[in-house]
């Protein structure tokens, strides 16, 4: 049974990010403790009953809804794997519905308070330039942290970037006039870092690719040394451009699209908008909310 496990993670850390690969080791190694448990040592016997039960049991540990969303997401890609060599017959994990979750979004950052933010001029030194190209390409793409940490020199163009996705989904966004800007800048003096053989875009001081934490700890960085009275993380920049660019559009479909996601569900809830700004946009489009003006002698219980 490890065996097994351990051949799913080392394919799923060839297009996941290591924090994912380490999330996924764990979820199943406590699916497997778990059956060892039950006296079950054969991935063959896994069916619906016993993943139903074991998610139960983390859920009466105290196990949190999206700790058990994500368990439940690991175990489905590591049934898939098992049925597509052959192990069982079905995903047994797809008869289970995913617990449900209280949605907790990041609210995005003023527009005009961020716009400030992007503007403040850096000392001009090559790991700042770097700092301010990830800054615009977060806000101008709206880019996952490991979208962004993945990205090589091959990925540019003039006018876009190629990125991949959550479950290896390729997608082209344009890239904006400031990003673009910053971009140049970037690969203008990425050569004093980077040697010439290394193909990530974004590299770090030793001219390797920079990680997770170290583009997490450069955008909070920024933030305080810039006077962004707020935390500032990639996602949050993710958010703000999800919404800034649907408060702007009203195109759904297009933030989906620009967004990655699979599903409309999830780019609605992503994208909530603030209630102000619904209603204005209900008062000011909608022909039976526009309230009429009563002229003089108009009699209100006519």
């Amino acid at each position: 049974m490890n065996d097994a496990v351990e051949h799913f993670l080392s394919q799923l850390a060839r297009q996941a990010s290591p924090a994912t690969v380490d999330a996924y080791r764990r979820d199943l190694n406590a699916l497997q403790a778990y059956l060892t448990e039950q006296g079950v040592d054969d991935w063959q016997r896994l069916d619906a009953a016993w993943v139903r039960r074991f998610l139960g049991r983390e859920r009466s540990r105290g196990l949190a809804p999206r700790s058990l969303a994500r368990r439940r997401a690991a175990l489905a890609r590591f049934a898939e794997a098992l049925v597509s060599q052959g192990v069982l017959s079905l995903n047994p994990v797809r008869l289970i519905r995913t617990p449900r979750q209280p949605q907790h979004l990041p609210r995005p950052v003023d527009v005009d308070q961020l716009a400030r933010f992007l503007d403040t001029p850096h000392d001009g030194t090559p790991l700042a330039i770097r700092d301010q190209a990830m800054l615009e390409l977060f806000y101008s793409c709206g880019l996952r942290l490991a979208e962004l940490a993945a990205l090589n020199l091959g990925n540019l163009d003039t006018r876009r970037v190629r990125v991949v996705g959550k479950g290896s989904k390729p997608r082209q966004v344009p890239l904006g006039q400031r990003a673009r800007q910053a971009l140049d800048a970037w690969l203008e003096v990425r050569g004093e870092l980077a040697g010439p053989e290394e193909p990530a875009l974004f590299v770090g001081q030793r001219g390797r690719r920079l990680g997770h934490r170290a583009i997490q700890q450069r955008l909070a960085g920024c933030a305080i040394a810039r006077g962004l009275p707020e935390h500032l993380h990639p996602h949050r920049l993710r958010h703000s451009f999800a919404s800034h660019l649907l408060e702007s559009s009203q195109d759904l479909r297009a933030v989906q699209e620009l967004l990655g996601h699979a599903n409309l569900a999830t780019t609605q809830v992503y994208t909530r908008l603030d209630w102000q700004h619904l209603a204005s946009a209900y008062d000011a489009a909608h022909p039976r909310a526009r309230r009429q003006r009563r002229t003089p002698g108009d009699d209100p219980t006519a």
